[in-house]
């Protein structure tokens, strides 16, 4: 067998750093997923916009862990998603499992945003998580859910710009979610607040009654530099 030659040396030096700076950037990702899951306090990230004001609308925000909230409100959680969803999911292949939606939404993984107006009556809620999805860090969002009379005054949309800045100042590189194809108005929605197929998404013919869709996050500062509170739980990404 001959030696190789000086292009096919390089050719195999050029693979073998690929392949370390994928594994580096791996590695990174799930650091930072693991240092956001660790964090106590998500509100210091976004305290600017947890009230919202507008549209005869005056709503507080807070964050929890799923184990930390009130029975009430994981209940009237479960409730909304339920009366919203139900329906959509009957007409789709997945069909309604309310047990199974219930595990989902009480996972130890789960972190639910929840907004009340002045008078504390639960208006909208989101449940997110910090996760590794094809090899990137993400903030994946699993509902975001609004009451009647919280729809069409920007609620929805102020939810949203809380998971962006969450999904920002924890170092995640997007944030995801999944979006039945047959509930336009819900498409409609996520593509009006910036949100677009992502490169994630399955091919239709492959599963026609969902779409998976994205945005990408912007380095804070302009150089990816994490929060004090991140650096707090984690100096080193590359090293934990």
């Amino acid at each position: 067998m001959g030696k190789k030659t000086t292009a096919s040396a390089n050719k195999s030096k050029e693979k073998r750093q690929a392949r370390k700076v994928e594994q580096r950037r791996i590695a990174d990702g799930m650091s930072y997923v693991n240092s956001a899951n660790k964090l106590q306090d998500l509100s210091s990230f976004c305290k600017e916009l947890l009230v919202y004001k507008g549209n005869d609308l005056e709503v507080d925000m807070y964050i929890q862990r799923a184990s930390q909230l009130e029975k009430p409100i994981l209940e009237w959680a479960i409730d909304l998603t339920e009366r919203n969803m139900k329906k959509l999911y009957e007409t789709c292949a997945w069909g309604w499992n309310k047990e199974r939606k219930v595990e989902e939404m009480t996972d130890d993984l789960a972190w639910y945003l929840i907004a009340k107006d002045k008078n504390g009556t639960p208006l909208a809620f989101s449940h997110f998580r910090f996760d590794m999805d094809f090899g990137e860090p993400v903030l994946y969002c699993y509902e975001v859910q609004v009451e009647a009379g919280g729809r069409r005054r920007g609620l929805g949309q102020r939810v949203l710009r809380v998971l962006e800045k969450l999904a920002q100042s924890t170092r995640m590189r997007f944030v995801r979610l999944t979006a039945l194809t047959h509930n336009a108005g819900a498409a409609a929605f996520f593509r009006a607040c910036g949100y677009s197929l992502d490169e994630t998404s399955p091919a239709l013919e492959d599963a026609a009654h969902y779409e998976i869709l994205s945005k990408a996050t912007v380095p804070e500062d302009g150089n990816d530099a994490l929060s004090d509170s991140m650096k707090a739980v984690n100096v080193n990404p590359a090293q934990s």
